[in-house]
């Protein structure tokens, strides 16, 4: 199964601070803004996503379609066909991508220790 790029998405208290804390680490924001009230930090092939008062947890996410610089490749798994293989194999879904559809969708499904998994395609 191809999920594309991976990111954590942190819910944040506070954007600014978060946003300077990561990039003490070397992160710089590559997307969002503070307007927007989130921003996309990079380092390398890391992808960390700030939100602030968009989630209640802090959620893994996946992009299928995309790499870690948001290019389109060339060969992917469409999310519809990704939540098809796994609810063929039993995994419960928090929200699901409307499988008539084409183009952008996503789903949530939720790890046995309650991680929500966001797989959100923008292509």
């Amino acid at each position: 199964m191809k999920l594309g790029a991976f990111s954590i998405s942190l819910t944040v208290k506070d954007l600014q601070a978060s946003k300077e804390f990561y990039e003490h680490l070397g992160f710089t924001a590559t997307g969002g803004s503070m307007e927007q009230n989130y921003l996309i930090m990079k380092n390398e092939s890391t992808l960390i996503g700030l939100f602030h008062g968009m989630f209640d947890k802090n959620i893994l996410t996946f992009n299928p379609g995309w790499d870690v610089n948001a290019g389109k490749l060339e060969s992917y798994d469409d999310v519809r066909d990704i939540q098809k293989k796994l609810k063929g194999k039993g995994v419960t879904f928090a929200s699901q991508a409307d499988e008539s559809s084409s183009g952008p969708g996503s789903f949530v499904i939720v790890d046995p220790d309650g991680n929500p998994i966001l797989v959100d395609q923008h292509i």
